[in-house]
């Protein structure tokens, strides 16, 4: 049973941070001098410097060698995310497939399932979608009612899940699906299958942000044949992957560095000679990073060590969400007119902020795993 938070400091080895200075020369190389970052990371979208990063060993860091990774440490794994995210590069592309679908694979999947997949997605040409949560079920991820029917060699899917981040542009969705009829137990007769998003029988349908973009979308099922070999891990074993699964999408820095840019800017519009409310409010934003920063970080020390920090990546993204929010709502308040990357950075972090909270986990979801985490509830 949990008996409480455990964030041990842990400082960055050396062999991780001697990366930073490699990653920064690389995205300063890889990029145009005109090119405009933004931290958040479903803005940039490029297949081409997904394949570069392939190409450098900096996806799949983790990973045996066997089936393309670089057996490195999480911690080095985190400098280069965090680089990756400080510089606004475009990653969109293999981030889903490199954070989650892959570590997925590895704790559940088969060994053909991994030498078919693992391989592409470290070198950056092969992307997943996440199918978790559907229309009308709200966070309540155990009401899943998309169903998969057991036929011969495979499953029939029908249904339909929300909010699959880049579905529009992917080539796969990791789908959580009802495989038994609904029973007192919420959390029994749920399995995970890998579907071809291009299969007969799938449609995408992108959702229009604020933004005007579309990285969201509807996926919908209908009739799918997903054949034996698409079932990962064990049939009935769902939620349990999908818990385990959730620790990679709370705890890292995307978590809380998606409004990094705002921030960058503030700080070069107020110069070196900040008004005394300008300097608090930097101090204010600035602590909170830095906390959220060794929080993050330490999670990544538990997942170095082996272990399964759900509890405390949920806190990591909840905190992260309400920073993230409350930073752009700050500097809008207080930032120093005339300066046009900083407004530009306001206004898409103001546009994007409400599918913050969306991404891996509502606030009140969240609060609900932290609080019987601790036994309150």
């Amino acid at each position: 049973m949990f008996t409480g938070l455990e964030f041990e400091p842990i400082d960055l080895p050396a062999t991780a941070e001697a990366l930073r200075t490699e990653v920064r020369a690389f995205v300063a190389s890889e990029l145009p001098e005109d090119y405009w970052p933004n931290s958040d990371f479903n803005e940039g979208h490029s297949p081409a410097f997904s394949r570069k990063l392939g190409e450098r060993g900096w996806i799949g860091m983790t990973w045996p060698e066997r089936f393309g990774g670089g057996e490195r440490t999480f911690f080095e794994r985190y400098v280069v995310t965090e680089e990756l995210l400080a510089a606004g590069a475009p990653v969109s592309a293999h981030w889903i497939a490199d954070r989650q679908s892959g570590p997925l694979l590895l704790s559940y999947g088969t060994e053909a399932q991994c030498r078919r997949y693992l391989p592409q997605i470290v070198r950056g040409e092969c992307y997943f979608s996440i199918g978790m949560s559907e229309p009308n079920s709200g966070s309540d991820l155990a009401s899943v009612r998309t169903r998969a029917e057991r036929v011969a060699d495979g499953w029939i899917v029908n249904g339909t899940k929300i909010w699959t981040t880049d579905a529009h542009r992917n080539h796969y969705i990791i789908a959580l699906v009802r495989t038994e009829p609904p029973s007192d137990d919420r959390h029994a007769g749920l399995s995970q299958l890998l579907v071809d998003l291009h299969a007969d029988g799938v449609t995408v349908r992108p959702i229009r942000n604020l933004a005007g973009g579309e990285d969201f979308n509807e996926v919908v099922f209908e009739d799918c044949f997903v054949p034996d070999e698409g079932l990962v891990g064990e049939r009935g074993n769902g939620w349990t992957q999908v818990t385990s699964e959730l620790g990679y999408e709370r705890s890292g820095p995307e978590r809380f560095l998606s409004a990094f840019r705002v921030l960058v800017e503030f700080v070069r519009a107020m110069g070196n000679d900040p008004s005394r409310d300008e300097a608090v409010l930097l101090g204010r934003l600035a602590s909170h990073l830095m906390t959220l920063r060794r929080m993050s970080i330490s999670v990544a020390g538990m997942l170095q060590q082996g272990g399964s920090p759900a509890v405390e990546s949920a806190l990591v993204k909840s905190l992260g969400n309400d920073f993230e929010k409350l930073l752009g709502e700050l500097v809008r308040l207080q930032a120093p007119p005339g300066h046009p990357r900083l407004e530009r950075c306001l206004r898409q972090t103001l546009l994007h902020s409400p599918s913050f909270t969306l991404r891996g986990g509502t606030r009140e979801i969240l609060r609900g795993v932290i609080a019987r985490g601790l036994g309150l509830r």
